[in-house]
């Protein structure tokens, strides 16, 4: 079994490497014709995406998956018109490949630059949300990469009606349809195997909770963007203005309890924590939070109770914050280079020094002043959608859009010349 496999999943490798190198010559106008005729597809098969989804949550709820899984999973007409509009949000973002930068003559005659080009075979596993599919295999085909895309076992049905629509887009631009290939086989196994496919592809992107994410990260054999979690932190200096602070506290927090830019832990000068806390506290309790705080925190807000040494390195993901009071900004700095996680992270002040500092020594891949950590997403960003986030420092590091799925070669014209000895 595992022997077949293995062999299914080389001929889909060798599939996808061939079709990427018709996706990398691929015209931005071809490009953009099989996303919006996907889009179109995907509308006028609303009916039979429904279905084939109703199929999925059935099996879900038969299985026992609890409410925050069913809702991830479950297809709406509202959901598949957003999916829709986002393939033609995507058509219309600049085309990254073949952009050439930096021309510049050398003494020899010869001038030198630089060419985006894409990354090759891109592979994307993730879990329960069919509009993956539909997100990762248009930045995939804009960017000029074949994918091949693993989602979970509890969306077979509707990724694979996801993926007929894309088709059907492909087959309209008259581009190969190896260019998305959606995974049909649901063994555990063959993300093991995938992941190992070095001869086939270029880089793995995880998306979906830590397990996967270690557990891919552990077995992989090829590159893989990807971030653990997200434990953000905001702290809010002496010199912060309150309001502004009360307004980006509460909305770093409650905004959205489950995402992996969500503040999870506050860090409040010693200073302006009297003035600060306990407004801060009748906001968040008013809304269900759980306050888990510092001596010095509980000694502000009676509510809150005593932080645990793990609650200061916990992605909560759900309506719970850890509290700490801090004497200055460089015990606030030593908190998150001791217990951060790379992802985002945001100071409140009106000391640009401060600021400065904090943006230079803070090593996330999203730093911020004066804002809320929510605001790391490829949306708010400008790159029209991201296919992840990443807290790896080479290659790409924040949010992954277009760009991030590319890369730079050297590229050389010359007249004739030849190097002297």
């Amino acid at each position: 079994m595992t022997h077949d496999l293995s062999a299914q999943l080389h001929v889909i490798g060798q599939h996808a490497r061939h079709a990427a190198r018709q996706g990398a010559r691929a015209s931005t106008a071809a490009k953009n014709r099989a996303l919006t005729f996907a889009a179109a597809a995907l509308r006028r098969d609303q009916s039979t995406l429904l279905e084939a989804n109703a199929r999925d949550v059935t099996q879900a709820r038969l299985h026992g998956q609890d409410d925050a899984f069913i809702d991830r999973l479950t297809l709406t007409t509202h959901s598949i018109d957003a999916m829709a509009e986002g393939l033609e949000q995507i058509a219309r973002l600049p085309d990254p490949v073949g952009t050439l930068t930096g021309l510049q003559p050398r003494p020899s005659g010869i001038q030198v630059g630089k060419m985006r080009v894409p990354l090759g075979v891109v592979a994307i596993i993730y879990e329960s949300r069919p509009n993956v599919t539909a997100d990762a295999a248009a930045l995939c085909l804009k960017s000029g990469n074949a994918c091949i895309l693993r989602g979970g076992s509890e969306a077979l049905h509707s990724n694979q009606a996801i993926a007929r629509a894309l088709h059907e887009g492909l087959q309209h631009a008259q581009l190969p349809a190896d260019l998305v290939q959606v995974l049909p086989m649901t063994d555990r196994q063959a993300v093991d195997i995938l992941v190992t496919l070095t001869q086939w592809i270029d880089v793995i992107v995880p998306r979906g909770g830590k397990g996967l994410i270690e557990r891919v990260s552990g077995l992989a054999r090829v590159p893989v963007l990807k971030h653990l979690h997200g434990v953000c932190h905001t702290y809010v200096d002496d010199s912060a203005d309150i309001p502004l602070a009360l307004r980006v506290c509460d909305n770093a927090k409650t905004q959205r309890y489950g995402t992996c830019n969500t503040m999870e832990t506050l860090l409040v000068h010693q200073a302006i924590a009297p003035s600060l806390l306990p407004a801060l506290a009748e906001i968040y309790l008013a809304k269900g939070v759980e306050l888990r705080g510092d001596e010095s925190t509980c000694a502000l807000i009676p509510q809150a109770i005593a932080a645990q040494e793990t609650d200061w390195s916990t992605e909560y993901l759900a309506p719970i914050l850890s509290i700490r009071v801090v004497s200055h900004l460089d015990e606030a700095l030593d908190h998150i280079a001791h217990y951060g996680s790379q992802h985002t992270d945001a100071i409140l002040t009106n000391n640009w020094e401060n600021a400065q500092r904090f943006l230079r020594e803070v090593d996330s891949s999203s730093v911020m002043v004066n804002t809320s950590t929510r605001f790391a997403d490829g949306f708010e960003y400008g790159l029209g959608a991201e296919i992840g986030i990443s807290t790896d420092k080479l290659h790409a590091r924040g949010p992954v859009g277009l760009e991030g799925l590319t890369s730079e070669k050297y590229v050389v014209l010359g007249h004739g010349e030849v190097r002297g000895g």
